[in-house]
């Protein structure tokens, strides 16, 4: 299992240079580039494609998956502004890797993913490797109601639309970061929730993401 890989000089030297590349590509916040300094992103790899883990590049994970760009995980955590304290949803756990970036940045991370197999592989791998996150398998279309509001929410898969469910369960002041758009193309999407039913949206780059789902779980 991944929590049993080792972390030494040169993975670490690796991390570094990715941080580098990132900051280099405007990826400003430093302690966004912090926590990609300490995440092991090989950790989430099969050993034979270790020398991937530390590309600016996606990957497959299985199910249909990817674990995703780094530069994709540190501009979406950017938009976040994460203060330590911050309640955070993440929508689409995946491999983990975004969900350790938000831990590291000291929220308190609740994170949904459908496919049973990832999420049955991420809730044993990140609590060994320090992380621990709440863990749930469900819709994230249809956010964590039961233990919202959240202060922040992420998506980490394209949507069509933008769930109102999910702008129900952001605070006041609170940002939901999402891509929205065909199955091909996505615009990233910032919303800060100014009043009850009051928000400002803004759209931002172009990236490509696997599609969010919603309706029944799959057995």
């Amino acid at each position: 299992m991944a929590y049993k890989y080792v972390d030494n000089y040169r993975e670490q030297g690796a991390r570094k240079k990715l941080v580098d590349e990132l900051r280099k590509k405007d990826i400003q916040d430093e302690q966004v580039l912090q926590a990609i300094g300490k995440v092991p992103r090989h950790f989430f790899f099969d050993e034979t494609f270790w020398n991937q883990a530390y590309k600016d590049i996606a990957f497959p994970i299985g199910e249909g998956q990817t674990i995703s760009q780094p530069y994709t995980v540190a501009y979406q955590t950017e938009l976040l502004h994460i203060k330590k304290g911050d309640k955070v949803l993440e929508i689409g756990t995946g491999s983990g890797y975004q969900c350790c970036i938000l831990v590291e940045l000291g929220a308190k991370v609740y994170t949904i993913e459908r496919q049973q197999k990832l999420y049955e592989r991420t809730k044993q791998v990140l609590p060994r490797m320090g992380y621990k996150p709440k863990f749930f398998l469900g819709d994230g279309s249809k956010g964590l109601e039961a233990y919202g509001p959240f202060d922040k929410i992420i998506v980490t898969a394209g949507a069509p639309t933008v769930p109102e469910m999910l702008l129900k369960q952001l605070n006041i002041g609170g940002i939901l970061v999402i891509p929205v758009g065909n199955e091909e193309l996505q615009k990233m999407v910032t919303i800060l929730k100014t009043g009850e039913n009051n928000y400002e949206r803004h759209e931002l780059d172009t990236f490509r993401f696997v599609p969010l789902i919603g309706g029944p779980l799959t057995p």
